[in-house]
């Protein structure tokens, strides 16, 4: 073979062993990636496989107990059931046991009192209401035993709840009013000539007047009405300059109106601030008069407000009918400004009452608020209590002054009754009466035994009184004449 033949051969050889090495080698690449390839999806299966057994195993775990948990349960339940039926097989053998001994004790009963069958039931029952009682009555003593244990400290709180609702400023009495003169020509001027400005004015208002300071004019009087309108009339005759005896009648009548209007005005306040409206106008009138009245030297008005607003919040924890309890309050003591009528200021608010037409509870109230009717109510109760909490707390009442009042009312009711007297006033405590006559009907011979008979009979009235009374018995003659002028 020639020499270049040979060399072009072996170079194609050569270049087709080497693409065979090169195929080999990518042949075996490719069969090494698909070794690696079949190994992470047989591992990759291999680890779902085992994912797959593992939740079986679990589920097959889990429905194991939940059979298992059911087979308890039923047996639970069987046992309990068994237990009921147990228990139901007792009972009716109980009370087959006790049918039979009530059958034995009838028929027992039947042959020792020959008793029908009917009787032995209503004795045997009889005797089971007798046990039963017994049970009941130790079991209302117990409850009681527990009230009585806790009655008073609930009673203390109800009360103290009450009061602090009733906590009203108090005001103190004074029977005393001052006028104070712009100067001290002006006492020479109210004292007049021959003293008949001053006897005019005391005679016609009914107080006591007092000149010895300077400046200064006393108006002295156990009646809180006579003593303002002096006061107010003393003031406007000062301040008008004309004082003379015709002058202060008309300055006393025109001041006695205004305080009328003033006296009602008083009482729609009271009423409106205690909750009660559209009352009658005489009661209202009534009412007013309690703004110059006092009561062992607490005001009235004071008194009354404080006590219904004490009374109505007892009334709201006790469920009582607040509306009773309100007016029983408020009208309670309307009788201490009836000076009209004789009797207890009790009996003369019952009767007022009675004229205007309030409801029966109302009255009642009023009637036992001190206890001299048995309590008809509840209602009744809570306004006896509110008055005597509000009368009875520390510092709303300083001085007997009731007994005081009704001492002085004595003193001037028993000159009144004498035949010719117009007025009666008593002044300085009760330690000076004067009477003013009818000229018409006393003489001045009269007027002397007129006073005779007054000492004797206040003699009798009363075995003991503080200090002396005087008894001055005044006759006076006026003699009028107006021109046309």
């Amino acid at each position: 073979m020639p020499l270049k033949y040979f060399r072009k051969f072996s170079s194609i050889k050569f270049a087709q062993t080497e693409l065979i090495q090169k195929a080999q080698q990518q042949a075996q690449q490719i069969i090494n990636q698909a070794r690696v390839e079949a190994n992470q999806i047989t591992a990759e299966a291999e680890r779902k496989a085992a994912e797959i057994v593992s939740s079986a195993f679990e589920m097959e775990k889990r429905l194991s107990r939940k059979e298992d948990s059911l087979e308890e349960k039923e047996k639970h339940l069987d046992q309990e059931k068994k237990l009921i039926e147990e228990k139901k097989i007792v009972l009716q053998k109980i009370e087959k046991d006790i049918e039979e001994k009530k059958n034995q004790i009838l028929s027992q009963l039947k042959k020792i009192a020959k008793l029908k069958k009917e009787e032995a039931r209503d004795l045997l029952l009889q005797a089971w209401e007798e046990k039963l009682k017994r049970e009941i009555a130790q079991r209302i003593k117990k409850a009681e035993e527990e009230i009585k244990a806790t009655v008073d400290e609930k009673a203390k709180t109800i009360l103290a709840d009450a009061m602090r609702y009733g906590a009203i400023d108090y005001v103190a009495e004074y029977t005393l009013s001052i006028v104070h003169l712009p100067n001290e020509e002006f006492k020479g001027r109210i004292i007049g000539k021959d003293g008949r400005n001053i006897r005019a004015f005391e005679l016609a208002i009914g107080v006591d007047v007092d000149l010895e300071e300077e400046n200064v004019i006393k108006l002295s009087s156990f009646d809180a009405v006579r003593r303002e309108i002096a006061r107010i009339s003393l003031e406007k005759l000062i301040k008008d300059g004309r004082i003379q005896p015709q002058r202060i009648e008309e300055i006393v009548r025109k001041t006695k109106e205004e305080i009328e209007k003033e006296i009602y005005r008083a009482g729609e306040d009271l009423a409106h601030r205690a909750g009660v409206f559209n009352l009658p106008r005489e009661i209202i009138q009534l009412l007013g008069r309690f703004k110059y009245r006092y009561s062992y030297g607490q005001n009235m008005i004071v008194h009354t407000l404080e006590e219904t607003r004490i009374g109505v919040a007892i009334a709201h924890e006790l469920k009582a009918d607040v509306n009773v309890v309100r007016l029983g309050c408020l009208l309670h003591d309307l009788g201490k400004v009836i000076s009209e009528k004789e009797g207890s200021h009790v009996e003369l608010g019952v009767e007022v009452l009675k004229k205007y037409g309030f409801p029966k509870k109302v009255i009642d109230c009023v009637a036992a608020h001190h206890e001299d009717i048995p309590f008809p109510s509840v209602e009744a109760v809570i306004v006896y209590i509110a008055d005597a909490v509000s009368g009875g707390r520390p510092g709303a009442r300083h001085e007997d002054f009731e007994a005081y009042l009704k001492r002085i009312k004595t003193i001037e009711e028993i000159a009144k009754t004498k035949k010719g007297v117009k007025e009666a006033y008593a002044l300085q405590a009760g330690r000076e009466l004067r009477v003013i006559v009818i000229p018409e009907e006393v003489s001045d011979d009269e007027t002397v035994i007129l006073a005779q008979k007054i000492k004797e009979e206040l003699e009798a009235k009363f075995d003991i009184f503080p200090g002396q009374i005087k008894i001055t018995v005044i006759r006076e003659y006026r003699a009028e004449a107006t021109t046309r002028i």
